[in-house]
């Protein structure tokens, strides 16, 4: 069920397109809901389907295809990594084996402590900064060493 709270912010969103698009807001109800509940259960995408009146296994699809959204719990700080091949021929890889053996994870998976996440990013547009990384959806860090990973790493401890 959608909490009074994000029912407001959803039907502000609707309000941006046509009246018989509202499920055109699917991608923002999402992340309002995510933001909300820290990661989207199958549950919270299908009550945000329904309240969009659109199909449950459509707003699954938007939710499974982009990135941004997380289908399980993630760490107080999600670390998405651009992996693509601007990152990669930057030596995205040795970011990210820093990454990996300085978190004791891999992709997909939390610290012990419940901190860190670590995800694989797509391209996230920033091709001239690589390689780079995204903090929690929203602070991009760029030209990475794994000096600066260590530095960003103590902040955010």
């Amino acid at each position: 069920m959608l909490s009074p709270e994000a029912i407001a912010k959803i039907d502000y969103e609707i309000t941006k397109y046509p009246t018989e698009q509202r499920q055109a807001a699917v991608m923002s109800a999402l992340r309002i809901v995510q933001t909300e509940r820290g990661w989207l259960s199958k549950e919270s995408i299908s009550d945000v389907a329904q309240y969009l009146r659109m199909p449950d296994i459509a707003a699954m699809e938007v939710a499974s295809f982009y990135n941004m959204y997380d289908l399980a719990p993630v760490g107080k700080y999600k670390i998405s990594i651009c992996t693509n091949i601007s990152c990669m021929l930057r030596d995205s890889d040795v970011i990210v084996n820093h990454l990996k053996t300085k978190l004791g994870v891999g992709f997909n998976e939390v610290t012990a402590d419940g901190k860190f996440c670590l995800k694989e990013g797509e391209c996230m547009g920033a091709c001239g900064g690589a390689p780079l990384l995204i903090v929690n959806n929203h602070t991009m860090h760029e030209f990475l060493t794994p000096a600066k990973v260590d530095m960003l790493l103590e902040e955010l401890k």
